[in-house]
């Protein structure tokens, strides 16, 4: 009997099958059946994302689940062809098998602890690690296996499997970041696992999954949740959707606000408001049939308003009042705005060939006012690490507002930094499988056309403090500062074959190919500065099965990061083989994996932004020769305690240890004047750990989420040096707890640093800067 012509529950059971070998790397003992999956497991023992827009208690009546999201190719039924498309770019059973480190962050736990701030999220990954800046994670800084997390620069970032950046190429800096609220999955990969997803491929790539149009089976689905606590933060998320046979329709919304936290002299706003909205349409011909068209359309809009400032404090004013901002940082403020198009084109050819071609455009603009330095001070770093040296005491009481300013060189510099960014392009992704039984290859293959672009008008004008309060300086006149344009054009182009050998042995070599060509024009200088050059980027990964319980892995690849246009001739492209091994197991019920990576930079590159406190327009340098190495764990288990109670428990932990090879002149403050051969990068803790545990019943559960993370350096130099300034190691704690009074609803309460643990999380570009302290929110939720 054909599989088609089973009847819906033997389907349903055999999904449930394959599912269940999908999510691990080694069968099940009959003394210890696997638990199921938690959330950010490796992607090897991940379980395929439930179906789109449901509920948990939905999940459980629902009668079809798509293998791996039906994006992947995997089962293509008369009923499931036209269900919600999630573009997940890891397959779990292949993934479980490959010689590179990928790792999910499933609905489920994004869903137990209402993630509003990315960072929180990602914290539970073994490899990365973040800088926070605002406390929300509004301007994110993630890094991977250490890269710098200087505005996620380094990393390769996606929605839906599409480049989200404003400027990917020319101006990488992560100022746009889609609401976590509305994904409903997160994926992370790194090592070998990222040659398919460019152009940073030194660290690995995030792609995050949104929510897919509904399917035939669900007819009409909808959410509404509703949220607030603590600095009248409030959240309002609701979407509504509708699927048939040959269409189906999904409109999403979401908006977050907070008055914040800090406290600004004189009185005055610190908060934001956020809001997103999203459009999909699917049409697709007869489900079931041996060629099978899918078109999808999404359509997005974006924008921000937020009440923010570079501007910290000084040591001792975080030690009285961590939570406090200086009335010069009073006319901080980000605008700013995002539109998105994107039609994609989906055939499959029975079982063995899947193909998607993706056209895109998005456009950002954005305007940030903020205090750039004092007329006297042309770092303000300076002035609060040295806040009583000379005339810095009689700049810092204006800088506070405890004092007027005179007119005579104590002015104060606010900027407005004006960008638009333009990102566009076509890409198509394809897999070919090709024959079966001890050898069997899937080709995975594709090739994107982009081409991006930022147009910067930075201007400066002069004010004075009167009375607590910044007032414009009448006699002064506006001043451009920066007037540029950089634009790239790339195609890059990767294949990447999928060999099985018999059922232990599986080997994925690949190859990635970047073609670059970038102009930079500034029109205040009249300088022009064209640049073309390409890279070849191989790798390979290998893994052998070789017990029921174990398993080892291995891969090498080179990984590349992209110059920005007009960057000076001298500094490269930044280059680096990237090498790991390690091992999977299962035991007693228990998964773990344990991975050695080490990154042998050849060149490291280094942005001069803003951020980091230079006063330059994202100029980059070279950091020469840099050792990364180190080391991911995880560990979880599920403990059936009885009487319906289930102990969830997840154990990560990242050793990274860091080493310049060379000495230079760096004339970057994130890495100091000088860097010495041996010192360590900045903003890399060595040590970070986390620990997820929950307790859970059919209708409530409380989980706790413990996060370490050891001392790090906030400029490249030893530990031990008293001259550089440190970040303290700090141990936060969060609690979520949630109750369904009914099977639709679900009433939900998050408390965020419960602790109210008060730490410096970061000391860029000027000044201490707080973590956010204890906030507490409740909300609710109906599925309908």
């Amino acid at each position: 009997m054909k599989y088609a012509d089973l009847p819906t529950w033997a389907r349903t059971a055999a999904c449930l099958l394959c599912l269940t070998s999908a999510a691990q790397a080694d069968p099940p003992s009959e003394e210890a059946p696997p638990p199921p999956a938690t959330p950010a497991e490796p992607a090897e023992a991940a379980e395929a994302p439930p179906p789109e827009g449901e509920d948990a208690a939905e999940d459980e009546e629902d009668e079809a689940i798509v293998i791996g999201g039906d994006d992947e190719g995997v089962v293509i039924t008369d009923e499931d062809a036209a269900g919600g498309e999630l573009v997940i770019l890891g397959n779990p059973d292949e993934m479980a098998k490959m010689g590179g480190s990928a790792h999910t962050i499933d609905k489920e736990f994004l869903e137990t602890f209402e993630f509003d701030d990315v960072h929180r999220a990602l914290a539970v990954v073994p490899g990365s690690f973040v800088r926070d800046e605002d406390g929300f994670g509004l301007r994110p800084n993630i890094g991977l296996r250490g890269v710098s997390p200087e505005r996620s620069a380094k990393i390769t970032l996606l929605e839906d499997g599409v480049l989200f950046g404003p400027a990917p190429y020319s101006a990488p800096a992560a100022y746009y970041f889609p609401i976590l609220t509305r994904m409903v999955q997160v994926e992370v990969f790194k090592g070998p696992a990222a040659i398919q997803h460019g152009p940073q491929t030194v660290a690995g790539a995030i792609n995050l999954v949104t929510r897919g149009v509904p399917g035939v089976r669900d007819g009409h689905k909808g959410q509404i949740d509703v949220s607030g606590g603590q600095y009248m933060t409030a959240k309002g998320h609701g979407w509504y959707g509708y699927g048939d046979k040959h269409w189906g329709v999904l409109v999403e919304g979401v908006h977050l606000r907070s008055d914040g936290f800090k406290e600004l002299d004189g009185g005055g706003e610190t908060g934001f408001e956020k809001s997103e909205a999203m459009l999909k349409l699917r049409l697709n011909t007869a489900p079931g049939a041996h060629i099978f068209h899918r078109l999808d359309v999404k359509l997005g809009y974006a924008d921000e308003i937020s009440h923010e400032t570079y501007l910290g404090l000084t040591d001792a004013d975080f030690d009285a009042n961590p939570l406090r901002r200086y009335a010069a940082s009073q006319k901080g403020l980000m605008d700013w705005s995002r539109t998105e198009a994107e039609v994609r084109y989906r055939l499959l050819v029975g079982e063995s060939f899947d193909l998607k071609v993706t056209a895109y455009r998005h456009d950002f603009t954005r305007a940030w006012t903020k205090l750039n330095h004092m007329e006297s001070v042309s770092n303000l770093r300076d002035l609060l690490r040295n806040p009583d040296q000379g005339q810095n005491a009689v700049l810092y009481d204006v800088l506070t507002g405890a004092q007027d300013s005179t007119g005579l060189n104590d002015g104060l510099l606010i900027g407005t930094n004006d960008r638009t960014f333009v990102s566009q392009g076509v890409q198509m992704n394809g897999e070919w499988s090709i024959g079966g039984g001890w050898l069997s290859q899937k080709l995975a293959f594709g090739a994107r056309l982009h081409s991006d672009k930022i147009d910067r008008d930075h201007t400066e004008d002069r004010y004075l403090m009167q009375s607590g309060r910044l007032v414009a300086d009448a006699n002064a006149t506006t001043l451009t500062t920066t007037d540029n344009t950089g634009s790239t054009d790339a195609i890059a182009l990767h294949a990447l074959d999928k060999i099985t050998l018999g059922d232990q042995v599986f080997l994925t070599p690949g190859v990635r190919m970047e073609i670059i060509s970038s102009t930079y024009e500034d029109r205040l200088s009249g300088e022009v500065v064209e640049d073309d050059y390409s890279v070849v980027l191989p790798g390979v990964g290998a893994f052998w099965q070789a017990t029921d319980h174990f398993g080892l892995l291995a891969g090498v690849h080179k990984g590349f990061s992209a110059k920005s246009p007009g960057a000076d001739p001298s500094v490269g492209v930044e280059e680096a083989i990237n090498y790991e091994a390690g091992s999977r197991f299962s035991f007693l019920g228990a998964r773990g994996e344990l991975i050695g990576f080490f990154s042998d930079y050849s060149n490291l590159v280094g942005n001069c932004t803003f951020s980091s406190g230079c006063d330059n327009n994202e100029d980059q340098f070279s950091g020469g020769e840099v050792d990364v190495y180190g080391l991911e764990a995880l560990l979880e288990k599920d403990f059936a305690l009885g009487a319906g109670y289930t102990l969830d428990t997840k154990l990560t932990y990242t050793l990274t240890v860091t080493e310049f090879k060379t000495t230079f002149d760096a004339g970057d403050p994130l890495f100091g004047d000088t860097v010495e051969k041996g010192d360590h990068l900045p903003y890399l803790p060595m040590h970070q750990g986390q620990l997820s545990l929950g307790l859970v019943h059919e209708i409530w559960g409380v989980n706790t989420l413990t996060h370490f993370v050891s001392e790090s350096l906030d400029e490249a130099g030893l530990p031990d040096d008293d001259d550089v300034l440190k970040i303290d190691g700090r141990v936060t704690l969060d609690v979520a707890a949630y109750y369904r009074p009914y099977a639709a609803g679900r009433i939900y309460l998050r408390a965020n640093n419960v602790t109210d643990s008060q730490y410096i999380a970061s000391r860029r570009p000027y000044g201490a800067r707080p973590g956010r302290p204890m906030m507490i929110v409740g909300g609710f939720k109906h599925t309908f």
